[in-house]
């Protein structure tokens, strides 16, 4: 199997399986709350989604790394005709000209990604779960009880634990979901989802329940995830934490490497007269 660089043609599959992952949540929720107003377009390669105004969603992914130039006037009309901010998750493969061009029209950094990725082979063995912990792919009438784990697990506090269930509602109904809950002793405590698209799987959605943590149910959920992508035809799974953050170090424990660290942009002057005109 020839090795993986991280270099543009990866970053490129990267990005896009982030798009079409957002993609297919924008498309789950329009299915399920049409009201929201939830909608995307691909415009150059750039995946540009509005999930609504609070949502972390609401953004675009793969600016700058397509075949042509994404026109960042028609990118920044479709979020502000919905009266959304505009943000842009930009891969540095996608050279300093365009940051040049986001900071000449206003945008500022808000927020660090590192994307990480693994090589998957088909002839690789991964271990199974200690005894104490069992993991099952979620059938559909264990949906809700994914999301509900989901919630408490990442939801410190009652506000917080309610916006997340109805975030991690979408995510059930995702037509590209593979869900997976962790039972300890036969209780459901942990879950975790991944998404595959053109042979890239896409981990994310990892969580345990604050009482049952550190008792291996992430490590055999990490497991059962990269199995799965891998006798689905993966050859790279993908990942993304904050920069230094005990999920990175987990993930680079188990064969992970950086591939790049991305920058969130966001507009943060708006007006008839932004970007210095």
């Amino acid at each position: 199997m020839p090795p993986i660089f991280s270099d543009l043609e990866l970053a490129r599959r990267l990005e896009r399986a982030e798009g079409l992952a957002g993609a297919q949540f924008v498309d789950a929720r329009a299915r399920i709350a049409p009201s929201s107003g939830a909608e995307w377009i691909q415009m150059a390669g750039v995946y540009a989604m509005f999930d609504g105004v609070e949502s972390p969603l609401t953004q675009t992914f793969g600016l700058g790394l397509g075949d042509g130039d994404a026109n960042l006037d028609r990118l920044e009309a479709f979020f502000r005709e919905r009266g959304a901010p505009v943000f842009h998750e930009v891969c540095p493969l996608a050279g300093v000209p365009l940051l040049a061009a986001l900071v000449e029209r206003g945008y500022k950094p808000v927020e660090l990604t590192n994307a990480l990725y693994r090589p998957l082979n088909r002839a690789e063995e991964f271990p199974a779960s200690n005894g104490a912990v069992s993991i099952r792919n979620a059938g559909k009438e264990e949906r809700m009880l994914w999301a509900e784990i989901a919630a408490e697990g990442w939801g410190e506090t009652p506000e917080l634990r309610q916006f997340l269930l109805e975030l991690t509602e979408v995510i059930v109904h995702k037509d590209d979901s593979v869900l997976f809950l962790a039972d300890l002793e036969g209780r459901p405590v942990a879950c975790a989802g991944l998404s595959i698209n053109g042979g890239l799987a896409l981990m994310a959605g990892a969580c345990t329940i604050p009482g049952a943590r550190r008792q291996g149910a992430q490590l055999a959920l990490l497991h059962a995830r990269l199995s799965y992508a891998s006798r689905h035809g993966c050859d790279v799974a993908m990942m993304c934490a904050q920069p230094g953050s005990a999920s990175q170090r987990n993930a680079e424990r188990h064969g992970f490497r950086i591939a790049y660290t991305r920058t969130k942009w966001g507009l943060t002057v708006v007006g008839e007269h932004e970007h210095g005109r």
